[in-house]
């Protein structure tokens, strides 16, 4: 008996200082409200990185900003010099225009393009919930309307398809909108 006094007392001593050492090491461990603080004091230390300069978001350069100061003209090509400039912003005025009805074109080709390109994949998407349905029907060899049901879902993919290429055609002969292009200072 004396045995089992002992060995009882030795696993009470385990247990009582394994569960002791369980606290110790909770103890030491942080709360998750301090891992938090810490966080949020590290993410209020860190600071922006310096903006990134670049051709997409700089503004466009004005007329007067691009070119160089002219040198004065001579006083009987000084009438010359005042009529040029109207009519060139005429036709600057008109390409400018006839650039903004293009880009707007372009916008809405693709954005047709996008919105023909969603309802493709959602009717294929259909088509395939329709042929698991379908080919889980152990009799699907006899169900004619499901069959049918599945090529018409197929035509319609085929037909949508078919006129996503004509729009992406169309936007390939439109093509880029026609950049004006600033006049380079001349050197000396």
């Amino acid at each position: 008996m004396s045995a089992k006094m002992i060995l009882r007392s030795l696993v009470l001593l385990i247990v009582g200082m394994s569960c002791s050492a369980i606290q110790l090491a909770a103890q030491d461990a942080p709360s998750v409200a301090d891992a938090a603080r810490r966080s949020r004091e590290q993410k209020k230390e860190t600071t922006k990185p310096a903006p990134v300069v670049d051709n997409d978001n700089l503004p466009p350069a004005s007329a007067a900003d691009s070119s160089a100061p002219a040198a004065p003209a001579a006083p009987d090509s000084a009438a010359q010099a005042q009529n040029a400039p109207a009519s060139s912003d005429k036709k600057e005025g008109a390409s400018s225009s006839e650039d903004e009805e293009k880009k707007e074109k372009i916008k809405a080709l693709k954005q047709e393009i996008a919105d023909k390109q969603q309802s493709i994949n959602l009717l294929q998407r259909e088509i395939a919930l329709a042929q698991d349905s379908f080919y889980s029907n152990p009799d699907h060899d006899h169900d004619k309307a499901g069959k049918e049901k599945l090529d018409s879902m197929q035509s319609d993919v085929s037909q949508q398809q078919a006129e996503l290429a004509e729009l992406q055609a169309k936007l390939a002969e439109l093509g880029p909108p026609a950049e004006t292009k600033a006049p380079e200072p001349s050197q000396p």
